[in-house]
C-alpha cells in the first residue's frame, strides 16, 4: 500500500495548530506569488480559517492544508488555499526553490516549509485521496465512480502563468488546485459537469474533486466576515488531453509563419456554439429587460470609473467609452436572452486536439470578479467578445501589427458561430461593442496592475472603442478558405501569453 493511501488525515481546529509561527513567513510570501490578488496592498491580518493535517505528525514530508484569510487596509478580505509542506531544515536541492520559510518556533520549529505541489510526494498524496473519495476534517473528496484514475502517475507542476495552480498526473491527468477561494460551488466545476450531462463532448468532464465544507459562523471565515453555510470547491481533476495545442500558441505560430488562421477560427466559433447552446438547454436561461439592460449597464460604467482612477491613460477616452454602455442602457436589452456562459473566453482558454477539433477550458471565469457575479447569466456576446479581443492581442503581439489578420479571424469565428446558432452576433453591434469596451476596459486594469509592457494592446482597442461617431462597423463574412493559405507577414517576437 502506498504512503499516501495508508496516511491517515487530522483535522485541527485554528486554536490547536496556531497560525503564529507561520504568520510572518506566509505574510512575505504570499504577495510575491503569481495568483496572489492582493498585490500592491498593504496586508494588516492574516486569519487562519482551517487548518488541516493531510499525513500523520510526523510524517516525512508532513503536508498541511490551510486556508488563509488575508485582509488588506484598503478593507477587502480574501481566503485563500494553501498546501504547505513540512520537511527538516534544510530542504533537498530540487525543493529549495519551493522555500517559504524556517520555522523557528512552534509545532514546526526547526522544520522548512515550503510549497508542497512541487513535492511529488505530496502531489502524489492529493491524487491518492482523490482516487478514494472520503471526509478529512472539513476537506471531502469526491469522484466520479465511472471515470477511472489511474494510481500512481508521476506528478508534475503546469508550468506558466496562472492565476490557480495545476498538476498534470502522467499524460492521462490534470489537477487544477483553485488558489482563491469563495463559498460556493466554483464555475469550472459547476458547468464541465453540467455540459458532460447534457452530452457535450467540447469540455473535459470532471472525474473527482474536493471541498472544503465549514461551519456557518458570524466572523473568521472565508465570506470575511459573512455568515456561510456553502461549501468551498478547492480542486477540480480532470482529463488532460495530450498531444493537444494551446488556441493561442497555435496562433502564434500562425502568425510569425505568415499563414492563414481563418479555418480554425472558424470552427472555434462553431465550437463555442455547441458549448453556448449545451448550456443553455442544461441549465435556467432568462432574457433580459430594461431593468437587467440598466444594470449590465451601470456595472460597465463603475467599472470604467474605477478604472480610470488607476489607469491615467483612459481619461482622454472616458466619455466616448461610456457611450458604449449609454447605448446598451438607451437598447433596454428587449428580447436578448441571458445564460450561464465561460466568462472569461479567448484563445489561451481553448484546446485544439489531437483530432483537430475544439475544446474549451478553464470555466472560473474572470478571477477578480465575485464568484456570485461570475455564475449569474449574461447574454452569450460576452463570451464572443472576450475571443474577438484575443485575435486583436494575438495580432497586436506581430511585429508589425496585422490588422487584417485579426479582422479575418473575428469575422470567420463569428461566421462560424452563427452556422451553428442560426444568429450571427454581429447582429447586435450595441451589445457587442459594450462588451467588447467592457473587456478592454478590464485589460487595460489588468495590465497596467501586473504587465505594463502590455497596456499598450488594450489601449489601442480604447482608442477605436472610444470614437463615439464611429458606426459600428459591418465586417465581412467570407467562407474561410483552405487550411495553409499563407498572409505575408513578418515574424514577430515571441511574447509571454497574454491575458487574452
Amino acid at each position: 500500500m502506498s504512503e499516501a493511501a495508508s496516511a491517515r488525515s487530522r483535522h485541527s481546529s485554528p486554536a490547536a495548530v496556531p497560525l503564529g509561527p507561520l504568520e510572518p513567513m506566509l505574510r512575505a510570501w504570499l504577495p510575491r506569488q503569481r495568483w496572489f490578488a492582493g498585490k500592491g496592498r498593504a496586508i494588516t491580518r492574516l486569519r487562519l480559517v482551517s487548518a488541516v493535517e493531510l499525513l500523520p505528525p510526523g510524517s516525512t514530508p508532513g503536508l498541511l492544508h490551510l486556508l488563509v484569510g488575508v485582509d488588506c487596509a484598503d478593507g477587502t478580505a480574501d481566503c485563500y488555499q494553501l498546501l504547505l509542506g513540512v520537511r527538516p531544515a534544510p530542504l533537498p536541492p530540487g525543493l529549495a526553490p519551493a522555500l517559504i520559510g524556517r520555522a523557528e518556533h512552534g509545532p514546526y520549529a526547526g522544520h522548512a516549509v515550503y510549497e508542497g505541489l512541487g513535492d511529488p510526494r505530496l502531489a502524489a498524496l492529493l491524487l491518492e485521496r482523490l482516487r478514494a473519495p472520503g471526509s478529512h476534517g472539513p476537506l471531502r473528496f469526491d469522484r466520479d465512480p465511472d471515470a477511472p484514475i489511474p494510481a500512481d502517475p508521476a506528478p508534475r507542476p503546469l508550468s506558466g502563468e496562472q492565476t490557480n495552480s495545476s498538476l498534470i498526473y502522467g499524460d492521462s491527468h490534470i489537477l487544477k488546485v483553485f488558489r482563491r477561494v469563495w463559498p460556493g460551488t466554483n464555475p469550472d466545476l459547476e458547468l464541465p459537469r453540467a455540459l458532460a450531462s447534457a452530452g457535450c463532448t467540447r469540455v473535459p468532464a470532471p472525474v473527482a474533486w474536493y471541498e472544503a465544507e465549514l461551519p456557518a459562523g458570524p466572523s473568521g471565515g472565508p465570506g470575511g466576515g459573512r455568515r456561510t453555510d456553502e461549501p468551498l470547491t478547492l480542486g477540480v481533476l480532470q482529463p488532460y488531453l495530450r498531444g493537444s495545442e494551446d488556441g493561442w500558441q497555435l496562433a502564434l505560430r500562425r502568425l510569425a509563419a505568415g499563414a492563414d488562421f481563418t479555418a480554425e477560427a472558424h470552427a472555434l466559433g462553431r465550437a463555442t456554439a455547441e458549448v453556448h447552446s449545451a448550456l443553455a438547454s442544461a441549465l435556467p436561461t432568462v432574457a433580459l429587460g430594461p431593468a437587467q439592460a440598466a444594470r449590465l449597464a451601470a456595472g460597465m460604467t463603475a467599472r470604467l470609473a474605477a478604472t480610470v482612477r488607476e489607469v491615467p491613460a483612459l481619461q482622454p477616452f472616458e466619455a466616448g467609452l461610456r457611450g458604449a454602455f449609454d447605448a446598451l442602457a438607451a437598447s433596454r436589452g428587449t428580447g436578448v436572452p441571458a445564460q450561464r456562459i465561460h466568462g472569461d473566453l479567448h484563445l489561451g482558454q481553448t484546446l485544439r486536439t489531437a483530432d483537430g477539433s475544439w475544446a474549451l477550458i478553464d470555466f472560473e471565469g474572470e478571477p477578480a470578479r465575485p464568484l456570485a457575479d461570475r455564475r449569474r447569466p449574461e447574454p452569450a456576446v460576452r463570451d464572443i467578445a472576450g475571443m474577438l479581443r484575443s485575435f486583436d492581442y494575438a495580432a497586436r503581439s506581430h511585429r508589425p501589427f496585422a490588422p487584417a489578420w485579426a479582422d479575418a479571424c473575428r469575422a470567420a469565428f463569428c461566421e462560424g458561430y452563427a452556422r451553428t446558432t442560426g444568429r450571427d452576433p454581429r447582429e447586435d453591434p450595441v451589445l457587442l461593442r459594450a462588451y467588447e469596451t467592457d473587456k478592454a476596459v478590464y485589460e487595460a486594469r489588468y495590465e497596467s496592475r501586473h504587465r505594463p509592457d502590455w497596456l499598450h494592446v488594450p489601449m489601442a482597442a480604447i482608442r477605436r472603442l472610444a470614437e463615439r461617431e464611429r458606426p459600428a462597423r459591418r465586417m465581412p463574412h467570407p467562407s474561410p478558405p483552405p487550411p495553409g493559405s499563407a498572409a505575408p507577414h513578418p515574424h514577430p517576437k515571441p511574447p509571454r501569453r497574454p491575458l487574452a
